[in-house]
């Protein structure tokens, strides 16, 4: 076994004097090397003399000429060389650690966030830090809480009512769901808005437990008794569009996820009367924990682009 290091005794002094002596020595003038350190002559004077007071031997001669190192101080001049390139080894390498922590980031996100927000976002990211890797999962937004929470993300993306236990968080867009169906189905030739309580009544097609989609539609639908059970529970938006324009049965779902579809008719939009479908979207991390790094860039460019879609929209 290794014998315990013992610890520096008291006569050891502090980088900053040691860099100080070493410059003394390389310049040969106290005034020029305080100078070179960005310090003033009586305080770089000082220094050495707290730092001969400490060791207990005087350390430089000095001169009109200049000042120059006794025997002693040569010595320890040479011993402090050794310790301030340790010093400056072990800083280059804590630089490289940090920029390594700085140039990547892992992202989770519900699968809205994820399809229809976050390549933008992250294209935004590329140009303004072209040398970040990116990992991005996709899950809903309780799995994507639980990551965050656990250490697997750095920066979490959820969609719901509210901030999920644990996390800080800061809302980033708004979503609204809605109701769709294929173009054969009778909503879609309905001229009167369905009520809350035929919704609530009708077997729907609905994403999983846990997703955003499905806790802000159980909170709408709470003052009619909740949801009927699901028509069918698929865990994609994907996988519910298709079962939706099969003509399988009415499906709710994020606007921004639908809107191709919409556009060219494959589905339609049911009016609901009486219903708030609107849902905040999240950024979240611990609780405590600022975002640092790449993960406070991405929200700072998101912030910016939401800003700016703000101040175009019609006042």
């Amino acid at each position: 076994m290794s014998a315990t290091p013992a610890p520096l005794s008291t006569h050891v002094p502090e980088l900053g004097a040691l860099e100080l002596l070493l410059a003394v020595v390389r310049l040969g003038s106290l005034g020029r090397a305080a100078a070179e350190l960005g310090i003033t002559q009586p305080a770089a004077s000082a220094r050495i003399a707290a730092m001969e007071r400490q060791i207990g031997v005087t350390l430089l001669e000095r001169s009109p000429r200049g000042s120059r190192p006794t025997e002693a101080g040569a010595l320890v001049a040479e011993w402090a060389a050794q310790v301030v390139g340790a010093a400056q080894a072990l800083d280059a390498g804590i630089s490289a650690l940090r920029e390594r922590r700085d140039a990547r980031l892992r992202v989770s996100a519900s699968l809205t966030v994820a399809e229809y927000l976050m390549p933008g976002w992250l294209l935004a990211l590329h140009a303004a830090l072209p040398g970040t890797a990116v990992t991005l999962r996709a899950a809903n937004s309780t799995e994507v809480a639980a990551q965050v929470l656990d250490g697997e993300a750095d920066l979490g993306f959820v969609e719901g009512l509210r901030l999920p236990s644990g996390l800080d968080g800061a809302v980033v867009a708004h979503d609204r769901l809605l109701l769709i169906v294929a173009p054969t189905h009778r909503w879609a030739r309905r001229r009167a808005p369905v009520s809350p309580d035929e919704v609530a009544a009708t077997p729907l097609i609905l994403r999983e437990q846990g997703s955003g989609t499905r806790e802000v539609l159980n909170a709408a639908l709470a003052p009619s008794g909740g949801l009927t059970e699901p028509l069918l529970t698929l865990a994609s938006t994907t996988a519910l569009k298709s079962a939706a324009t099969s003509g399988a049965g009415p499906a709710v779902l994020s606007e921004l996820a639908v809107a191709d579809e919409l556009a060219t008719g494959r589905l339609v939009a049911v009016p609901v009367s009486g219903l708030d479908l609107q849902r905040p979207l999240r950024a979240v991390w611990p609780k405590g924990a600022k975002p640092k790094g790449p993960a406070r860039e991405l929200l700072s460019l998101i912030r910016a682009k939401r800003a700016t879609r703000a101040g175009a929209q019609p006042g």
